[in-house]
């Protein structure tokens, strides 16, 4: 083969090779930030709420308390339902353990597109009551939230290793002050829960949660739906 010819033979190579490696890498980085994407809009909703409804209430002769039945649902950022979740406790004045995140009021302030509005986790739903106290967990520490998953029902890998920054972030202290959070926290609102009322729990942009309750519309009174 001449040297030209031979020459023109491994440029071609080369350059679809090239050509190749970039389309592969291209792809990987659009995908890695469509999740990414999804994930900071679920993070950071405006409102990430969560409704609380009395499906039973009665009183226990054996444990000599109220013993209470709740529906737990959280909505995702669309506003669609995530799977119901019920829990029953010997008692009505319930709290939800939740970790929250706060970024510093000048990113807030500014509409961040990552960091414009606190971010949090439900993690349980517990009654306090010394050594009886009873407790329900919501979502996993150090791993992928159900709400939150991008992927599907198992998480990417890329997935995976962003919600592991994201507790180390949370977490350490030393971590936190290199992303502009300016703290992450535990809060535990909470309320006594009665049949009849409808029950939301609201996150604020540069705040924290709270329970807001309004009444049962009187059509739905009575009705077993």
């Amino acid at each position: 083969m001449q040297p030209s010819k031979m020459l023109n033979s491994v440029l071609t190579v080369t350059v679809t090779l090239a050509l190749i490696a970039g389309g592969f890498w291209i792809h990987r980085w659009l995908e890695e930030n469509r999740v990414l994407r999804q994930v900071v809009e679920r993070l950071s909703a405006d409102s990430r709420a969560a409704e609380i409804l009395v499906t039973k209430s009665e009183y226990n002769e054996t444990t000599k308390a109220i013993e209470t039945t709740i529906k737990f649902l959280e909505y995702d950022t669309k506003g669609t339902a995530l799977k119901p979740k019920y829990f029953t406790f010997q008692g009505n004045i319930i709290q939800f353990q939740s970790l929250v995140i706060r970024f510093q009021d000048r990113l807030v302030q500014a509409g961040d597109r990552l960091r414009g509005k606190s971010a949090y986790l439900f993690l349980k739903a517990f009654v306090l009551d010394g050594p009886k106290t009873q407790e329900f967990t919501i979502s996993e520490a150090h791993t992928v939230p159900e709400g939150y998953r991008v992927s599907g029902t198992a998480p990417s890998e890329f997935e995976a290793k962003l919600w592991e920054e994201f507790w180390k972030y949370a977490l350490q202290p030393e971590a936190r002050d290199r992303t502009g959070i300016k703290n992450a926290q535990l809060e535990a609102p909470g309320t006594m829960f009665l049949p009849g009322t409808i029950y939301t729990l609201h996150i604020e942009h540069d705040g924290g949660l709270r329970i807001d309750s309004k009444p049962v519309p009187e059509i739905l009174k009575g009705e077993a739906l």
